[in-house]
């Protein structure tokens, strides 16, 4: 069908899935907005484009709400994952996606009645040189460093896992504090790109509880690339071991990082529903 998608969220943090090949519009700002308008339109947090590639099995371009376009996502991933193996783009329980992070390779870990349900992504490095997150930093590595923001100081530590990310370790979670200071810690003049922020707190050697604040998208339930980003920052620091348990509001992730910083990322996937776009949405 013409102008299919699929909605499937993971741990709370949903994306429309279209097909580039299967599309008979241009994906422009102002149609990401709308489609992703919970008023207006399917509503989410995000949409995943299947695009044609020659560096990997299959290419993806991931959009936020607001119409701008992020290197990675790793809740994105498994649902993209899922719609590649649920609607038979894939022939095997491994492969490799093309994203503008870096290429990335997915395994359907579990499925159930035919489909996927936990998948398991290799997300690449953690990558801490602060001119390649980017950050405007005097130091080599932007670790428990200030940061201004509104009318409150933070300590940052900055990573990228193929988009940038500033994590903020806190005694306490207050998602009021991030929905309030998110926005001005994303858009600080510290990040040339913007940034995805997260509020932790370590609860134990294995598991941390997060709050997270997506660039461009804003308070999310999850995150999969903030989870790998959080996972970094505490293990580096000393905080935990290399198996994390990553909480937030939208459900848990498992995080591995090994001692090249490769991460591996696990966790589940539903798909909410199904349809075609109607041209009343699009034009």
């Amino acid at each position: 069908m013409q102008n299919f998608f699929v909605k499937t969220h993971g741990l709370g943090n949903e994306y429309i899935v279209l097909d580039s090949n299967n599309i008979n519009f241009e994906l422009s700002i102002e149609r990401i907005k709308r489609i992703c308008n919970v008023h207006f339109g399917v509503g989410s947090d995000g949409i995943l484009l299947k695009v044609p590639t020659t560096k990997a099995d299959f290419g993806l371009r991931i959009f936020n709400p607001d119409g701008s376009e992020a290197e990675k996502s790793g809740n994105g991933l498994r649902i993209f994952s899922k719609f590649l193996y649920d609607y038979k783009h894939a022939d095997s329980k491994e492969f490799t996606i093309d994203t503008l992070g870096g290429i990335v390779t997915a395994h359907v870990i579990k499925e159930k009645n035919g489909k996927a349900s936990i998948i398991k992504v290799d997300m690449g490095k953690a990558i801490f040189r602060s001119a390649d997150i980017p950050v405007k930093c005097d130091q080599e590595e932007c670790f428990d460093q200030t940061l201004v923001a509104k009318d409150k100081t933070f300590t940052i530590n900055c990573v990228s896992v193929g988009n940038p990310h500033c994590v903020i370790l806190k005694d306490s979670l207050d998602e009021t504090e991030i929905k309030e200071y998110g926005t001005y810690i994303e858009n600080h003049a510290m990040f040339p790109n913007r940034i995805n922020v997260q509020f932790v707190k370590v609860i134990s050697r294995n598991e941390v509880e997060a709050l997270i604040w997506e660039r461009g998208a804003g308070f999310t339930l999850a995150s999969g690339s903030s989870s790998c980003a959080v996972a970094s920052a505490v293990i580096k620091k000393g905080l935990t071991d290399r198996n994390v348990t990553v909480k937030m509001p939208g459900g848990s992730l498992k995080i591995e990082i090994d001692e090249a910083w490769n991460i591996r990322m696990t966790g589940e996937i539903k798909e909410i529903a199904s349809g075609t776009l109607s041209d009343e949405v699009l034009y």
